[in-house]
């Protein structure tokens, strides 16, 4: 009786974890399809999977075209960091700065940062998949300074480093941004055909033979 209640107990902390993480799902590398792209930094991924990293309190950034598992692998190393009891925060970056910029018309930036703070790994998901507002630039490089070797974050882009400035609109801002990224970061660039693609191909192959 008492270990089912201690399994209970483990099982609500557990959700609890999960659901303050803005998790929108529980990806899991077991589910990851590596022969589609051989390409893919499989080894780098799996490394970041000891999460040697949010110790270390290293950053990693997955770059690459759309559907190549950026976000997948980003994801299921969140959820294994929620799992081991780090503190989590998942966000896509348009909704970050959202979020800053609600939290600065409430006043409510000390509570917003106090929460950033308090986060091991912070995982922005999908930079420049939507065009960002044009202090976007300044909010990203206030966050990530702020967190520089302190906390982990792991980013997510489809957009190569070349393209950063012109899309946030601020080479000063980027290039400081990018070197304290760097300084104790992991790139790991993913590179190959779209899942995404293949799944849709199959969908289509498979309406047209019951057809």
């Amino acid at each position: 009786l008492v270990q089912d209640e201690l399994d209970r107990r483990r099982s609500r902390l557990l959700e609890r974890r999960y659901a303050l993480s803005g998790l929108p799902e529980r990806k899991d590398l077991k589910a990851f399809d590596w022969s589609y792209n051989p390409r893919l930094p499989k080894r780098e991924v799996l490394e970041l999977a000891t999460l040697k990293f949010i110790d270390a309190r290293e950053d990693a950034l997955l770059i690459g075209p759309p559907g190549t598992g950026k976000s997948h692998a980003a994801k299921a190393l969140a959820a294994l960091a929620v799992t081991r009891g780090y503190k989590v925060l998942y966000r896509e970056a348009h909704q970050l700065i959202e979020d800053i910029n609600e939290a600065r018309e409430l006043g409510e930036m000390r509570k917003l940062r106090a929460q950033l703070k308090a986060t091991e790994l912070l995982l922005i998901d999908d930079l420049f998949l939507r065009k960002l507002p044009a202090h976007a630039g300044d909010e990203l490089a206030d966050v990530l300074m702020s967190r520089y070797e302190k906390c982990s974050t792991i980013i997510t882009s489809n957009r190569p480093f070349e393209d950063w400035a012109s899309l946030l609109g601020d080479v000063v801002v980027v290039t400081p941004l990018l070197d304290r990224l760097m300084h104790h970061g992991h790139l790991l660039k993913f590179e190959g055909k779209s899942w995404r693609l293949k799944e849709a191909a199959a969908r289509v192959a498979k309406r047209g033979s019951t057809d």
